[in-house]
């Protein structure tokens, strides 16, 4: 089963998520793959707060900002996976690609991010991606931020069409906006 939940800065999206997975973890294996790199004190005292946050609840830990699908491969089959976030993960491939002065479009976001599906659903794995909805704010006055968005809402997109339930969290309540009746 693929769950997707997306909502702005702040919005409880991660405490929703984190429930949602043990909800549906049961008697199953459960891991939460982190993307954040630590860059300084405020982001490493934040991780801090989710790991103490997780403490205690089962979770199986890796940190893992760029190679995702590789990390997908190397669970057990039937495991329920929390992936928070696609936006850190597509921020972490745009800072590689300009590192090794490669483009990043789209289309590649497109792939990668069904990549993550497809490995998921041929592992059976549940997968409970969060992401940051990036579209409902000004358009931003550069051209890199504006590339971010774009990447962020691509791979958005495709999420949100591959996945058995969506839900939109805002104000830390959680709306549903696609909920399928197939189950694993």
């Amino acid at each position: 089963m693929i769950v997707f939940v997306v909502g702005g800065t702040r919005s409880g999206k991660s405490d929703f998520a984190l429930k949602k997975a043990l909800e549906l973890a049961e008697n199953n294996k459960k891991y939460f793959i982190a993307t954040c790199p630590r860059i300084d004190d405020e982001i490493t005292d934040r991780i801090a707060r989710h790991q103490n946050d997780r403490d205690g609840l089962g979770f199986i830990t890796v940190e893992e900002q760029l190679q995702i699908n590789d990390v997908l491969h190397t669970i057990e089959p039937g495991s329920v996976i929390l992936l928070d976030c696609m936006t850190l993960w597509i921020n972490n491939l745009l800072y590689e690609a300009s590192e090794q002065e490669v483009n990043i479009d789209e289309s590649v976001i497109e792939e990668k991010t069904q990549q993550l599906i497809k490995s998921a659903k041929e592992r059976n794995l549940t997968l409970i991606s969060v992401s940051n909805e990036v579209g409902m704010g000004l358009v931003p006055a550069d051209e890199v931020t504006r590339k971010y968005r774009d990447l962020v809402g691509r791979s958005n997109a495709v999420m949100a069409g591959a996945s058995d339930k969506v839900y939109l969290v805002t104000c830390g309540i959680p709306l549903t906006l696609k909920e399928s009746n197939t189950e694993q």
